[in-house]
């Protein structure tokens, strides 16, 4: 009986133990952001889950969640603390502040390189300002931002032109998904490698491929594995583990194969004609920093990869789905074409001030479409005040740039398609909008906005200089997005007509 009674006092102490940690575990801190209340262990998990069943985008949710709760709203998922930061206002104060600065760590963040926290697009701290320092160095040397790049651009959007019209003559269709994604490729392949691929080259358009499907495995805050890393052993598929290596394991295997080869060369030591030959000339160096590693040489190159293409070619293939559903808009475009380019030749960027009606058609396109809805993702570097509130140190930020680009109280109907709202009363000139911010801003803006701003000017004039667009399929494809990390446009594919007489 003895015994028994014992075993009862544990079981009970055991008991109020837990109910008392759940009870703490319930509470939030003091002037957290509000938000949808915390269940002990998983925080507002199960909340979070159902308003993304039901809106189908983390946009959406993360949207509603504001709307609800205001414009900083607080949400725990897992252990993970979530501030979602949303109207002119909120949004202005957190880039303002050097305390957001940080980039999230845990298990998601970490597996795309190799367990460390490596690159510069997740990444912060000392090694990271050595390596932005390096690649942004690096990159003006080669050109990025000068004339000398946007020669390269062009001559790439001259292939591509070249291969669509014997493509076209002969009767194919273009599967948007995929008949861009070499010669973009390509743009930034001669930057980090020194070399460019054929248009039919498979191996690349596999490349592109694979690196599209990484941005849909899991959403921009790192998903269920950020927040539950065991969950990799239990549901590996579901969890998104499984996919997501499957995907990497090939990309590190292409660019470590890359790497090597410019290593053999023997010119390598001397020479720094590409970004990875800069690398290792860097990484010869005796008094080299500790950061220039092989490992982080992959994930500079993964993070280039990444945050240039996927962008790059979501916005193309939006902009010429626009282009199907307002045919005017894609004719208005043309005519001005026409008037400054002329039959004889293809758009140069030196053509793009005399464009101002086709510039404002592409920001249409980047305000509309919003392909990173939730921005670049940040992290609380220490314990921060926001609008208010105290937010506390490591907490994942995310500024709802959703939230600028589709304010109905600024753009008065930001679901229609308008290009003129980037324009002045008499056309001529393009307007700029504080609350239009698609590459992010301050410290951390995105890396890649000096190549996406003219691969997508130079490829999307291109194309409608030289040929009609329409739909190959029976119906126009449908304007809503395949959610993800960023949202890119259904799969849709276009019939090609080259204009002949304008």
């Amino acid at each position: 009986m003895r015994q028994v009674a014992m075993w009862d006092g544990v079981l009970l102490l055991v008991v109020v133990l837990t109910v008392l940690y759940c009870l703490w575990d319930a509470r939030k801190p003091q002037k957290f952001p509000p938000g949808p209340i915390w269940l002990p262990f998983i925080g507002s998990g199960l909340a979070v889950l159902r308003l993304v069943r039901s809106l189908k985008y983390f946009h959406l949710m993360w949207s509603a969640l504001a709307q609800q709760y205001g414009e900083v709203v607080g949400v725990r998922f897992g252990q993970d603390r979530i501030i979602v930061v949303s109207g002119r206002e909120a949004i202005r104060a957190m880039y303002a502040k050097e305390q957001f600065d940080g980039r999230p760590d845990g298990y998601f963040f970490r597996m795309r390189s190799f367990g460390q926290r490596l690159g510069v697009a997740l990444t912060d701290g000392p090694s990271w300002e050595v390596q932005r320092k390096f690649a942004v160095r690096t990159m003006k040397q080669l050109g990025m931002g000068r004339n000398e790049f946007v020669w390269v651009i062009e001559r790439e959007v001259q292939e591509l032109i070249d291969n669509f019209r014997h493509r076209a003559a002969a009767g194919e269709t273009f599967p948007m998904a995929g008949s861009l994604d070499v010669a973009l490729l390509n743009v930034l392949w001669v930057l980090l490698a020194g070399q460019r691929y054929e248009l039919d080259n498979e191996r690349l358009g596999w490349l592109a491929e694979t690196i599209h499907r990484t941005f849909h495995v899991i959403d921009v805050s790192g998903g269920t594995l950020n927040r539950f890393p065991w969950l990799r052993f239990v549901c590996p598929e579901s969890s998104g583990y499984g996919p997501m290596l499957r995907l990497l394991k090939p990309l590190w295997g292409f660019l470590e194969e890359t790497i090597e080869s410019i290593r053999k060369n023997p010119h390598c030591p001397n020479r720094r004609d590409s970004l990875i030959s800069a690398f290792l000339v860097e990484m010869a160096r005796a008094e080299r920093h500790d950061s220039f590693t092989d490992s982080q040489l992959v994930s500079l190159c993964l993070d280039l990869f990444q945050a240039s293409i996927e962008t790059i070619s979501s916005v193309l293939g939006f902009a010429f789905q626009y282009m199907l559903h307002h045919p005017d808009v894609m004719r208005k475009v043309q005519r001005e074409l026409d008037a400054v380019v002329g039959a004889d030749r293809l758009p140069t960027a030196n053509d793009r001030l005399q464009l101002p009606y086709t510039e404002a058609v592409i920001l249409e396109v980047e305000r509309i479409a919003t392909v990173v809805p939730g921005g670049l993702v940040h992290r609380a570097m220490d314990e921060v005040e926001l609008c208010g509130y105290r937010i506390p140190k490591d907490a994942i930020v995310l500024p709802l740039l959703y939230s600028l680009q589709m304010d109905p109280a600024y753009w008065i109907d930001p679901a229609v398609f308008r290009p003129e709202r980037f324009l002045n009363p008499a056309g001529d000139r393009v307007l700029q909008h504080e609350l239009f911010i698609p590459f992010g801003s301050g410290r951390r803006r995105c890396l890649g906005e000096a190549l996406a701003k003219p691969a997508v000017f130079l490829f999307f004039t291109a194309i409608l200089h030289r040929f009609t667009i329409e739909c190959a399929d029976e119906k126009l494809p449908s304007l809503s997005a395949v959610d993800g990390i960023t949202l890119s446009p259904q799969p849709y594919s276009l019939r090609l007509t080259e204009r002949l007489c304008r």
